[in-house]
């Protein structure tokens, strides 16, 4: 009887094995350079067509409307606060958000929402499955003083935002479209047929957030992020006429953090026209 317990304890030990070395397996990213789910002529920024006097227009006629109680553009919001106690004070946030499953924009580096199992406010890597998209009037207090307010549309800053001191004496002033910073510089190679080759974010007159190049069918040739005017992280250049396949031409890595001393850039990998990897700097 004895015997018959311990063979069935190894079959069981050993097939735990097994399967903690499947789960540990790990597939090579850079084996091929073919990839999915990459940004296509189809996503291509439309909103970026819009001009700042349309855009006004739009929010003028927006105001003169009635508007009813927790309803933002179109959409029916719930409102909430959190609040925080530190060094005395009291650190308020006011906010509305959507339960409307909204597909985010991929081109938009900060999507806001509200992770409602942490109770706190997120800028990155949204999970519906965990909370909502912030929609609406934003206001951030200090104790009874407004230190920073805005609007959000699903998820992104939208229209003026404005922050303050604790004296309530205006510190800075910004307008966003849907995310993107109205102060964005974007080159066209038709603009007549709104041929979008590069976008630019700009923030205070510095590159501040994804940038896009297009090759001139639309597809993307070069995404990377600017971080107070400096290239940060892993900037990717894909192949031009690949066909159905979207394949990175080649992956640079810049320094993770602005303003990193002693940092030099290098190819992180390299891949030829039919995603084969052609090189790989180790790390």
């Amino acid at each position: 009887m004895t015997s018959k317990i311990f063979l069935c304890f190894l079959s069981l030990l050993l097939l735990g094995r097994s399967a903690y070395g499947q789960e540990e397996e790990k597939v090579d990213p850079d084996s091929s350079g073919v990839v999915k789910n990459v940004l296509t002529p189809l996503s291509t920024p439309v909103l970026l067509f819009t001009t700042v006097e349309e855009q006004e227009k739009a929010e003028k006629k927006e105001k003169k409307k009635k508007k009813k109680k927790n309803i933002y553009f179109g959409e029916r919001t719930r409102r909430t606060v959190i609040k925080q106690s530190f060094r005395g004070q009291t650190h308020s946030e006011y906010f509305h958000y959507t339960q409307r499953d909204q597909e985010v924009d991929p081109y938009i580096r900060d999507i806001f929402w509200y992770d409602t199992k942490e109770k706190v406010i997120r800028n990155r890597n949204f999970d519906p499955t965990r909370g909502y998209l912030l929609h609406g009037p934003y206001e951030k207090r200090l104790d009874d003083t407004v230190v920073e307010s805005g609007m959000y549309y699903f998820g992104t800053k939208h229209g003026r935002w404005m922050t303050f001191d604790g004296n309530n004496i205006l510190l800075d002033k910004a307008h966003f479209n849907e995310g993107w910073p109205r102060a964005s510089r974007v080159t066209y190679y038709n603009r007549t047929e709104q041929q979008i080759e590069k976008v630019t974010p700009i923030e205070y007159d510095l590159e501040e957030g994804n940038f896009y190049h297009f090759h001139e069918d639309g597809r993307v040739a070069v995404v990377g992020e600017y971080k107070f005017g400096e290239k940060v992280g892993l900037w990717t250049e894909y192949w031009d006429g690949t066909g159905d396949k979207t394949v990175r031409k080649r992956e640079i890595q810049y320094q993770e953090k602005p303003f990193t001393k002693d940092f030099r850039p290098y190819i992180r990998a390299e891949w030829d026209r039919e995603g084969n990897l052609v090189y790989r700097k180790d790390s």
